[in-house]
């Protein structure tokens, strides 16, 4: 398990453990900081690695010149990543509300570009932004075509404030201190999620296959336990997400790696968004 986040197969920034830089506190003969070799401002031991692991994958080669990530980098790209997503909605609303199928084209590229980044060693910036804007146009237009049911108009405001409300919420959990991030919060969170996108896949054959709404997850009662189940993970992912950003920066990763956080924090709120959608238009009868 090498992941923090609902694509499940993104690397974190620590590359000495299989838990994606989210471990134990500092320990004695602690594996060298992976940085080290390639970045020359990284410095230290790591201080998350677990069980006195040794580094065995070499970290992907950056430029000497390559300054350490901060904090207003992370900030930058995911403001440029949520941004490029917007703007996608944006067109996918106002042009592609009656074209659903054109839409559920552009996100199924989006994820394929979204699969491709998670498997590479280094991040790239067009891979990011391009999942970015398709993300966007499927998500424009399936919330433009909620919207203009009278039974459903209203929802994906509330999906936006209610995504909005998860995050802030999260942060500040995560910053005093509510919720830690440790190796085994990491290890139930993750295989969490892995059930759950599991059940997903399984409840779309059964649809597939047998019609309906397959095993009952995406309506009534279970469909709302099953939505809240969704939100909840989501919200504990970002937990992660938070966490491997405070990692990458204490660690001193390349500048490069803020793409990777603002690739993982945009597809958890894209997760939470989704699911809080759905949430919602169960709720509301439909």
């Amino acid at each position: 398990m090498r992941s923090s986040n609902p694509v499940f197969s993104r690397r974190g920034f620590s590359r000495a453990t299989g838990y994606a830089g989210f471990n134990a506190p500092p320990q004695a003969g602690a594996a060298a900081n992976p940085y080290a070799g390639a970045n020359p401002y990284a410095q230290g031991g790591n201080p998350y690695a677990q069980d006195q692991q040794q580094v065995t994958q070499a970290p992907p080669q950056y430029s000497p010149q390559t300054r350490p990530m901060t904090m207003d980098d992370v900030v930058m790209r995911t403001g440029m990543t949520l941004g490029t997503l917007i703007v996608g909605a944006t067109a996918g609303w106002l042009f592609l509300t009656g074209s659903l199928g054109f839409a559920f084209g552009a996100g199924l590229v989006a994820m394929v570009l979204g699969v491709i980044q998670s498997f590479k060693r280094t991040p790239s910036p067009a891979l990011i932004l391009g999942y970015a804007g398709l993300e966007g146009l499927f998500l424009g237009a399936l919330s433009g075509f909620i919207n203009d049911l009278p039974q459903l108009h209203g929802a994906p405001m509330q999906a936006v404030l209610g995504t909005m409300a998860v995050f802030v919420a999260m942060l500040v959990a995560y910053k005093t201190r509510i919720i830690r991030v440790t190796a085994r919060f990491t290890r139930f969170v993750i295989i969490a999620g892995l059930g759950f996108f599991l059940l997903s896949m399984v409840n779309v054959l059964f649809m597939v296959f047998s019609g309906g709404d397959g095993l009952g997850f995406r309506s009534g009662g279970l469909g709302i336990v099953f939505g809240i189940v969704g939100v909840v993970l989501g919200a504990l992912f970002l937990a992660l997400d938070f966490k491997q950003v405070e990692d990458g920066v204490a660690y001193g990763a390349p500048r490069e790696e803020s793409w990777l956080a603002a690739f993982g924090l945009t597809t958890t709120l894209v997760w939470i968004y989704v699911e809080m959608l759905r949430l919602i238009s169960i709720l509301r009868g439909d």
